[in-house]
């Protein structure tokens, strides 16, 4: 086939050496090869993620096979604009129960008020509550990445697209989490739109109720973000940000929650809701894939069932992997509340050049993680930590007692050639084939 050069010049040269590679390789297949190809890949990965590696980033997990088959169930290419009963093309009778049924769904599962399913993910997601919440030129007071602040929060993500203007909120390192104090300063000073919560590494939970009497003397709303702890708000871990006083609960669903690729929307606020609604249809989403939404609303279903028994395995499990870390002598970062009280913790990265390189040297060890940021001096490239969490590793079974089996691997890795601890883990991954926390099916 003619070779497809790509021109995208801004590339890094990394990027564009790696590109450079995937294309010779496509420029060499014949078109009828592609979907070999491509299946092969597909394939390949999924063995390097359920049987060759462990995978610790908090940003991934695995679906339940049922949610998964009805991603390929002839759904997604079925176009469903409008509400159900009135949508603009007829035949979909059947699908808009499915929508329906999701969102009744995700209101139980977390107990709001109203669930938008539509959005197609966490990032436009949070587009859509900032758009709700504000317009272009406002003020918009974000957790910095010295926290995990998330990239749609500021300038290059969603809140920039939208025309927000991101100021960044003040940290209380100990907490691992926002200052409120010099918040109320902040927001008395900056008079945001919108303030938001969560980040992509939440050690603690954060002073939600806090944070929304700032935002309600400054008439802000605040947006909490629960990409990553979806999971333990809908097992009843961690206390509901509705509940808190959140005007808005946003998130991805893939991560601790173990759904396909999405987003979510909660609020308890009519008007609010309202907005939401307009925005995600006729707005950004108009039609959406009604295969995802089916998968999700299986994904919910099953934390109905035994939601509470996975998040409560999860924040267990990272509690005694950090305690076998620590004890291990791993770089464990711990700041005056603890290592975690949820399903992640962070490794300091000062003495591997970073979290992004560390990440990469554990790789090399069959061992997936990604670097973030952590409020602690650190004048190195890429972020300053590692982030390791156990919502996949408990997934398929992982629990408290084999933390410290997996501590060693870890801290084997970062001191020796991890190369070395390659095998250890693909035979330790090897012990764990079985998913778990799916719900059970109905009985006949």
């Amino acid at each position: 086939m003619p070779e497809p050069h790509s021109a995208r010049g801004w590339l890094s040269p990394t990027a564009a050496q790696r590109e450079a590679e995937v294309l010779r390789t496509l420029d060499a297949l014949a078109p009828g090869d592609v979907a070999g190809w491509v299946a092969q890949r597909l394939a390949a990965s999924r063995v390097l993620h359920e049987q060759t590696c462990w995978n610790l980033n908090p940003a991934a997990n695995v679906l339940d096979p049922r949610a998964e088959a009805l991603l390929a169930a002839g759904a997604g290419t079925r176009p469903s604009l409008g509400h159900a009963g009135e949508k603009y093309e007829t035949g979909l009778e059947e699908l808009e129960q499915v929508e329906v049924a999701a969102a009744a769904l995700a209101r139980a599962v977390f107990g709001a008020r109203h669930a938008e399913v539509r959005l197609p993910s966490g990032a436009t997601s949070n587009l859509t509550a900032f758009l709700a919440a504000g317009r272009p030129g406002d003020v918009l007071v974000a957790p910095p990445a010295s926290i995990g602040g998330h990239v749609t929060h500021h300038a290059d993500g969603a809140a920039g697209l939208a025309g927000f203007r991101t100021v960044s909120a003040p940290v209380d390192a100990a907490n691992h989490t926002v200052d409120v104090d010099a918040l109320a300063r902040l927001a008395r000073r900056e008079h945001p739109a919108v303030i938001t919560l969560g980040t992509s590494c939440n050690l603690h939970p954060h002073p939600v109720a806090a944070v929304r009497e700032i935002a309600d003397a400054v008439g802000a709303v605040l947006v909490f973000d629960a990409a990553h702890v979806a999971g333990l708000l809908a097992g009843g871990a961690w206390e509901s940000p509705l509940r808190q006083g959140a005007h808005v609960v946003s998130m991805s669903t893939y991560k601790s929650l173990a759904g396909p690729a999405g987003g979510l929307l909660l609020t308890d606020d009519d008007t609010i809701a309202e907005r939401l609604d307009a925005i995600a249809y006729p707005g950004l989403t108009a039609n959406f894939d009604v295969g995802r939404v089916a998968a999700l609303a299986v994904t919910l279903a099953g934390w109905l069932q035994d939601g509470p028994e996975y998040a409560t395995a999860m924040v267990a499990t990272a509690a005694a992997l950090a305690e076998a870390l620590q004890a291990a002598g791993a770089p464990l970062h711990s700041p005056e509340a603890g290592a975690c009280s949820g399903h992640v913790l962070a490794l300091r990265a000062d003495g591997h050049g970073g979290g992004d390189a560390l990440a990469r040297r554990l790789r090399r060890a069959n061992l997936l993680a990604s670097g973030i940021g952590l409020p602690v001096d650190h004048t190195g490239p890429g972020p300053a930590g590692l982030r390791i969490g156990t919502n996949e590793l408990v997934r398929f079974g992982v629990g408290p007692g084999d933390a410290p089996e997996l501590a060693a691997l870890l801290v084997a890795a970062l001191d020796g050639p991890p190369e070395a601890v390659a095998a250890d883990v693909t035979a330790h991954r090897a012990r764990f084939p079985r998913l778990h926390h799916l719900g059970a099916p109905a009985t006949t």
